[in-house]
């Protein structure tokens, strides 16, 4: 499986918060941290509200896969390294747009920092 079927892109339309687990090295995956996911078409994203310092977006980096829950979705993912600026720019549009309501933590999501650490989520 590598796209994400149109019921787990209408699941994370819908859901707030995932939970992330990256790989480690030993391969056993990390303790899930909560975070928030947006999406750009049929792509989804997230990023580190403490930028690349993040500790589970360097685990994250450094192996490149994982494990996600968000709602019914409970999935092996790869991680990738998004950088595109004009990509980025519209990911930040897409966390102003679906948290708007939290608006003090918004601004930090979409900062350098916090952009410098977003990750696509490919199905694995």
């Amino acid at each position: 499986m590598t796209h994400w079927t149109s019921d787990q892109l209408n699941t994370v339309d819908h859901t707030g918060e995932l939970h992330i687990q990256p790989q480690r090295a030993d391969g056993r995956l990390r303790t899930p941290t909560t975070i928030w996911v947006v999406r750009d078409g049929d792509d989804l994203y997230v990023r580190s509200y403490n930028g690349p310092d993040g500790a589970w977006f360097r685990a994250a980096k450094a192996s490149g896969t994982g494990h996600i829950r968000c709602g019914s979705i409970d999935q092996d993912v790869t991680f990738t390294p998004a950088t595109d600026p004009a990509l980025n720019d519209r990911i930040d549009s897409a966390y102003r747009a679906k948290y708007a309501a939290a608006s003090a933590y918004v601004p930090p999501m979409t900062a350098d920092g916090a952009r410098a650490s977003t990750l696509k989520l490919t199905p694995r």
